[in-house]
């Protein structure tokens, strides 16, 4: 089954539009993990115009305490602070992802090739028996990009869903984007890479991204989420989303 890691982004950006401690990123990370998310998502960036690096502090004692089974993801360019974050928090898994800090949101994967060795060297950095390291991966990377993910001793690949979530409702598109998501999605479990998946997931579109690129073992969602939760709430936004997972 494929597991729900949550986002809570958009929940910081929201709370930061004031000068208030609500809506609390603590407190609706208790909120969806209660209803079954298996984790939570942060990607802390250096200007803190969401998630802060208190946040990542707060929950990382919070999930630790309260939810030992839980997974705690951090995403992220690997700056120095940034790497210097990770070795003090220790989460479960870090995504690493090639942003620039002045973009919006994560917009591309790696050029596995091209930064293999720079890639290589944080990996290397990084990952410890009781780490995952995550890799994001464009979706058309194929055989030859995961072939050189694999190179640098990642454990898993996250593929970027953002152009398939943006052609959904056109089935010629969105039906090319699968392909290339199943391909180097079947190409990375293949040659045993483990198969994130993130950006632009709904409830609409989830069910048939699972059924075309099977053996995902976990999604990340924010602002899908962060959204029904505006309709539904976020405990029931979280079931109906944990629903949408399983229903293949």
């Amino acid at each position: 089954m494929t597991l729900l890691s949550v986002n809570l982004n958009a929940v910081a950006q929201l709370r930061n539009r004031r000068d208030l401690p609500w809506p609390s990123v603590t407190g609706l990370a208790r909120v969806v993990m209660d209803a079954g998310a298996s984790g939570i998502t942060v990607h802390p960036r250096p200007d803190e115009r969401h998630i802060r690096r208190t946040d990542v502090y707060d929950l990382s004692a919070m999930l630790r305490a309260e939810y030992p089974e839980a997974e705690f993801n951090i995403e992220g360019y690997p700056t120095e602070d940034f790497v210097a974050l990770i070795e003090v928090v220790n989460p479960q898994q870090v995504t690493l992802v090639p942003d620039d800090p002045s973009q919006a949101t994560s917009d591309h994967g790696w050029d596995f090739v091209g930064k293999g060795n720079f890639l290589t060297s944080v990996v290397q950095r990084l990952k410890r028996s009781d780490r995952r390291i995550s890799l994001f991966c464009d979706p058309d990377a194929g055989i030859a990009g995961v072939t050189a993910a694999k190179a640098t001793g990642a454990d898993r690949v996250e593929l970027f869903t953002g152009p398939y979530g943006a052609c959904f409702a056109d089935p010629d598109r969105a039906a090319k984007e699968l392909a290339a998501l199943a391909e180097t999605s079947a190409a990375a479990l293949s040659m045993g890479l483990g198969v994130n998946a993130g950006h632009d997931l709904t409830l609409d579109n989830l069910p048939a991204f699972q059924l075309a690129v099977p053996g995902v073992a976990e999604v990340s969602i924010g602002h899908g989420i962060t959204a029904d939760a505006l309709l539904h709430g976020f405990a029931e936004a979280t079931r109906l989303y944990i629903a949408a997972l399983a229903d293949k």
